[in-house]
Formats: C-alpha cells, sequence, structure tokens
C-alpha cells in the first residue's frame, strides 16, 4: 500500500520509526516531513501536502501525527474526501476503517508510545471498508455536509438530506 506519513516536531520520532516499519512491511511511503526536528514547525505545514495527495490519489491512506494528534485531526478533516479519525485503540483503528471508511489516522506523539502505535497503524492499514448499505447510508449524510459552504444557524444541516455519493473513494 501507498502510505503517507506527516508531522510536526511534537510525533517526529514517532513518524521516523513509522518509516522504518512500514518500509520493513513492504509499504510504500511518501514522506511529506518534518524532515529535521524543528520545535517551532507548524502541523499544517506536512498535513495539508498529506491530505492533498490523498484526496488526489497519489497515496492510498494517511498517518498524520502531532503532539496531541488533535491538532492533525482538525486539520485533515478540513479537506473534502477526508475522514481522519484520532485513534489510541485497536478496536477505533479498525472500525474506523470498516464502518466509518477512515483514511487518516491521527495520532499524539506524546500520548501514544511507539509500540502501541505501531500495531495502531497495522491495524488501520489491515483493515478495510464494508461497503454495507448502512454505512453507505451514514457517509452519504455526512458527505451532504461537505457541499455546504458552511454550516451555520442559518443553513443549517438538513436531516432528511441525503446523498447517494458516497462509494467508499480512496
Amino acid at each position: 500500500m501507498r502510505v503517507g506519513v506527516a508531522t510536526d516536531h511534537g510525533g517526529f520520532t514517532l513518524k521516523e520509526e513509522f518509516v522504518t516499519h512500514l518500509r520493513a512491511a513492504k509499504h510504500e511511503v511518501v514522506d511529506f516531513g518534518a524532515y529535521s526536528f524543528d520545535p517551532n514547525d507548524d502541523y499544517p505545514d506536512f498535513v495539508i501536502p498529506l491530505c492533498r495527495a490523498l484526496v488526489a490519489g497519489q497515496i492510498e491512506r494517511g498517518v498524520a501525527i502531532c503532539g496531541s494528534g488533535v491538532g492533525a485531526s482538525v486539520c485533515a478533516n478540513k479537506f473534502r474526501g477526508i475522514r481522519a479519525g484520532l485513534i489510541h485503540d485497536h478496536f477505533s483503528a479498525k472500525q474506523g476503517v470498516e464502518d466509518d471508511d477512515m483514511n487518516v489516522i491521527c495520532m499524539g506523539g506524546r500520548t501514544v508510545g511507539p509500540g502501541v502505535a505501531w500495531d495502531l497503524v497495522e491495524t488501520f492499514l489491515n483493515a478495510s471498508f464494508s461497503g454495507e448499505d448502512r454505512h453507505l447510508r451514514r457517509l452519504g449524510r455526512v458527505d451532504v455536509l461537505e457541499s455546504f459552504e458552511s454550516c451555520t444557524a442559518r443553513q443549517p444541516y438538513k436531516e432528511h438530506a441525503v446523498s447517494p455519493n458516497h462509494t467508499g473513494r480512496r
């Protein structure tokens, strides 16, 4: 699988370990940085190119790391077609892909140890979207949100709005 990885200083050491593990597991790795430790760098500088590559089909899945994983997740989820989850447990790493078609796993370099983090990435990469009707229906409703310029009180989400467009795209 072609996997993109991105981090700021908060996950730099963890990302370096992932790159080694991913290559050893015969994955093709696209490293979006950081390429050296810089305590003043910012996660969007690395997560944005990763997400653009995923949306463009240049990679199949993404791993985004920052200090807590929260910033990377918030940033990644701003992109249409990205379904990023902040993951700290094996159930969510698998279920997030199977049910929600998650295509970016986000983690905190300061919150998850390297052994557990690698297990979570392996679980994420080995999972497949089920494509079940109920999951397609739910994701279709989420896809509707991406068509709004913004969801505000003046432009609320309509409960009956359902998009049949979600196909489990990667």
